[in-house]
């Protein structure tokens, strides 16, 4: 769970967790990534005694990331410091339900535990002008990737798993996307999105354009190819555009004086910046290849500076 100040609310969903995975006989560890948070974890908090939590451990972070890129650091920190059955993702607000964590892990072994499972969100909470833009980008993401949006981080998925998403550089933007286009096989549930448990969101709008855009990100040479495309297909159409103004120029009556000259002129300008836009995109798309950027196995230490047991003491 990545959180920023939200102990209280992680507090009673860990022991609303602890409460309604009874029922599956789990043992469940907690790692709460704390993302920079301006009040430390309370010593009080995490007191117990819990029937399914055997341990609640603090990976602290010398900044703050944001919720994807402490999600990264702590899968990396699970595959290299922990073995388990299955690991679970979700927000520590409450917006991710206990309830919801049960049906994921009911259906994870339904699939032989072989499959991660993505809630799929069959209701929402937001305001409906959230709703609106959301719709926006959704229709905006599938035209540049091709993959529609219809999952966030709340998922489980097999502990083996983690050892292609160690080595995955995608991860450190956007961790479904990253699941996505790693191939790994996942499959989805729909499962009503819950309410916070207390306080408000510190996500603001511009926070919520850039998640959107990491997303899209991972998908950077599929956008760059269909941009290409795009471009191509446009400068040909600005092509064709003055042979036809010149035909009617030349060959008609119909031009105004003046017009055809007008015309030709911004067609050209805009075939040429099109033609312009399709070769940048092509040299970004040959030089991301060349770029590892970010590997969780290797880097994600760097951003650690303390791991604390909560529970037990």
């Amino acid at each position: 769970m990545p959180l920023r100040d939200d102990w209280s609310c992680a507090e009673e969903l860990i022991r609303r967790i602890d409460q309604a995975v009874q029922q599956t006989a789990s043992v469940i560890s907690v790692i709460l990534v704390d993302d920079g948070s301006i009040r430390r974890c309370d010593s009080g908090n995490f007191a117990g005694p819990f029937s399914s939590v055997e341990a609640i451990r603090v990976l602290r972070l010398r900044r703050n990331l944001g919720h994807q890129r402490a999600i990264a650091i702590g899968l990396a920190y699970i595959q290299q410091t922990r073995v388990c059955d299955v690991v679970a993702v979700m927000d520590a607000d409450g917006e991710d339900t206990p309830e919801g964590l049960v049906r994921l892990l009911q259906t994870f072994s339904q699939n032989g535990g072989t499959v991660a499972i993505f809630a799929a969100r069959s209701k929402r909470s937001e305001s409906m002008l959230f709703r609106f833009f959301y719709q926006m980008y959704r229709a905006v993401h599938w035209t540049l990737t091709g993959v529609s949006v219809r999952v966030g981080n709340f998922s489980v998925l097999p502990f083996q798993f983690l050892g292609t998403l160690a080595v995955l550089s995608e991860l450190w933007n956007h961790y479904a996307a990253a699941i996505v286009r790693s191939k790994l096989p996942y499959g989805m549930i729909p499962i009503a999105r819950g309410r916070r448990i207390s306080g408000k969101s510190t996500m603001n709008f511009v926070a919520m354009v850039t998640h959107g855009l990491s997303a899209i990100s991972v998908f950077g040479d599929v956008v760059g190819v269909r941009l290409i495309i795009a471009a191509l297909v446009g400068s040909g159409l600005a092509g064709v555009g003055i042979v036809v103004v010149v035909a009617i120029r030349l060959f008609t009556n119909l031009a105004i004086p003046g017009w055809a000259s007008y015309v030709a002129a911004n067609l050209v300008v805009i075939m040429i910046q099109l033609i312009v836009s399709a070769a940048s995109f092509t040299f970004f798309i040959l030089s991301s290849r060349a770029n590892l950027g970010f590997i969780p196995i290797r880097d994600y230490s760097l951003f650690v500076e303390d791991v604390v047991d909560s529970y037990p003491k």
